[in-house]
């Protein structure tokens, strides 16, 4: 078998956890090192349904045997509920076979990338980098918050590390701190992020761009973009502030030439039909139901501006990424970590609240946008390069 002696990634294995926010971040890591066509999406599941809501706060293998259990007992009944991976084409991730193909193809193919996003991918990621140590790179999205000598790098944003200041302290009760705060400081091995990896980098903005080209060049300008996401136990809001956001939007409604509104999948219907009764019939706005082709990329194309609820990092760190108008809504309901996420977003100057008497028209400023995905990337060819691999385009 021939010997792979330049020490070259050729390929990349993503570890998801069936959400999207934390899987587009790997993605979006992904393509930043040139592997969009070199990867292959293995996911860890959880049971789902029934009384399993109630048991998320286990490791997966233990939730997993004591769904084995209750089924046993239960058999057909209200507890009992499929396995499913959720796309049929998506593996389901095994640390062992995982670890097995990495040191059997590392002559042919040389040492495989390994990128992991959200908690429940954290034991089978850790155990793939120490069953094939000398063959695996393991980089681990969002903070594992102990034992980060289990992986090669942890890139997560700096208000994860939040807890640990004395003002989060005190918020906490002693006997908890171990299990919601990370254990120490930021190390060697951790990168440090303003907001969430994503996948809308300048190369996937110019093709939608082209794809939406016919559906939203032609609107009229300046164009509000309008995403709405849901509460969050950490951003909690309901119609009191949804009502709110539609009297701010007829008071710019003037300065605007059209305004785009979507909904993401976790906005509540009460709150998603507010704003449709208010705007179904206005010329100015168009608001996507969620049928057809999601305009989510197409939208941070064409916007000039965004209105983005505060729940969200993810669509908060991809418009951020654009450079152009983000302003915020519900931002002082947010509380803890991610309180600490819209206040620096709003110092670094790439945010601002919306009030509702802004002037779409005549404002116009910009910022350096955020570019936390490619600033992680070289990260991680920076510490490849430590180790004497590099990446091969």
């Amino acid at each position: 078998m021939p010997e792979i002696l330049d020490g070259a990634i050729r390929r990349a294995v993503v570890i998801g956890n069936g959400f999207a926010g934390a899987e587009n971040q790997c993605i979006g890591l992904v393509r930043a090192l040139g592997f969009s066509n070199r990867h292959s999406l293995y996911r860890v599941t959880r049971p789902r349904g029934g009384i399993n809501r109630w048991l998320k706060w286990l490791p997966v293998s233990i939730h997993k045997r004591l769904d084995s259990v209750i089924r046993m007992i239960c058999g057909k009944s209200r507890f009992q509920t499929p396995h499913k991976i959720g796309i049929s084409n998506v593996l389901d991730a095994d640390a062992h076979h995982i670890a097995t193909m990495a040191r059997e193809t590392f002559h042919k193919d040389g040492p495989l990338l390994v990128i992991a996003s959200g908690r429940d991918t954290i034991s089978v990621a850790s155990s793939i980098k120490r069953l094939a140590p000398e063959n695996v790179f393991l980089v681990q999205i969002q903070h594992p918050r102990f034992q980060l000598n289990r992986f090669d790098l942890v890139i997560t944003p700096r208000h994860d590390y939040f807890p640990l200041t004395p003002h989060a302290q005190r918020q906490i009760p002693w006997f908890l701190r171990r299990w919601v705060t990370p254990w120490e400081p930021p190390g060697h091995n951790v990168v440090l992020t303003v907001g969430a990896l994503h996948q809308a980098d300048s190369a996937a903005l110019r093709v939608a761009a082209s794809a939406w080209h016919n559906e939203l060049a032609t609107l009229p300008k300046p164009l509000l973009v309008v995403n709405v996401g849901g509460p969050t136990g950490n951003c909690p809001y309901d119609v009191d502030l949804v009502k709110k956001l539609v009297v701010m939007l007829q008071n710019v409604l003037w300065s605007c030439g059209s305004i785009r509104i979507s909904f993401s999948r976790r906005t509540p219907e009460k709150i998603s039909k507010i704003l449709v009764k208010e705007f179904a019939t206005n010329p100015k706005v168009q608001i996507w139901d969620g049928e057809g082709s999601n305009p989510h990329m197409g939208h941070l194309a064409w916007a000039d501006a965004f209105v983005i609820t505060a729940d969200s990092v993810s669509m908060l760190s991809e418009a951020c990424s654009t450079g152009k108008p983000v302003y915020v809504i519900g931002a002082e309901r947010c509380t803890w970590k991610f309180a600490d996420f819209q206040n620096s977003l709003q110092k670094q100057g790439v945010a601002r609240p919306f009030t509702g008497n802004e002037n779409m028209t005549a404002e116009s400023w910009s910022y350096p946008p955020l570019n936390d995905t490619a600033e992680a990337a070289s990260q991680v060819v920076a510490a490849l390069a430590q180790r004497g691999w590099t990446i091969r385009a």
